[in-house]
């Protein structure tokens, strides 16, 4: 589904070129969940804004479907840190935004997908009339209304406590399940990569390599976290990234 090859991904040019990525290859099945964490600052948001069509790779190929990435597509979708919400625009105007952006949808709207993510009675309301852990489910809602294929998540739930934080991953682990897309979930986060990552690739500092890959074959329900699996993949993550 996505084929990653010999990428090498930099910021500026000639002798100035910064590099944030370096020869990284992974291939990532359809409908598979993939986590990358790494160290702070490692690369781990350029190679996803490659993969986005967000950023031109210095060489290298990233391949969608056996097509090359060359700029945005309609059937990736990008879920940022902090939602990217519109603040003169309410819950279900923010939430219609790509619908808005892609043709082919002019009679679409994302009411259903809002009451699926339990959103349906605050759609009139405004961001700042939100607490942070409905705002990332608006920028959810905003994501899956256009049905993607592939679901990019930038350190989506990164600053929200701990308990908001793990019911949106158990969302997130929901949605996946249900509409079958390709997740490729950017963490600093070492449980959070552990719960929604089938496989985890860990980076190494910047320029990012691939330093170890992770199966995680036991995942996929809500009481993954208290199992003796779910600790030893934590473990093996802390290791990898002291190392």
């Amino acid at each position: 589904m996505i084929s990653v090859r010999d990428v090498i991904v930099e910021y500026g040019r000639g002798t100035k070129a910064v590099r944030a990525v370096e020869d990284v290859s992974l291939d990532i099945d359809r409908g598979e969940s993939l986590a990358l964490i790494g160290p702070s600052g490692c690369g781990k948001t350029s190679l996803l804004f490659a993969m986005a069509g967000l950023h031109q790779t210095a060489s290298g190929t990233i391949g969608i479907g056996g097509l090359p990435v060359n700029g945005p597509r309609k059937e990736i979708a990008l879920i940022l840190q902090n939602a990217g919400l519109l603040p003169w625009k309410t819950v279900l105007q923010n939430a219609n935004l790509s619908l808005l952006l892609n043709k082919e949808y002019p009679e679409k709207t994302a009411d259903a997908v809002l009451e699926d993510l339990g959103l349906g009675d605050v759609k009139n309301r405004f961001p700042s009339e939100l607490s942070e852990g409905m705002k990332r489910r608006v920028g959810v809602a905003r994501a899956l209304s256009t049905s993607p294929s592939v679901m990019l998540m930038d350190e989506p739930l990164a600053s929200l406590d701990t308990l908001t934080k793990e019911r949106i991953q158990d969302l997130f682990l929901e949605l996946w399940k249900q509409h079958q897309f390709t997740l490729v979930l950017v963490t600093h986060d070492i449980e959070e990569a552990a719960f929604l990552g089938q496989r985890i690739v860990v980076l190494t500092e910047c320029p990012a390599h691939i330093k170890t890959v992770v199966d995680n074959p036991d995942m996929g329900n809500l009481a993954y976290r208290g199992t003796e699996s779910f600790l030893n993949i934590v473990g093996q993550l802390r290791e990898a990234l002291e190392e």
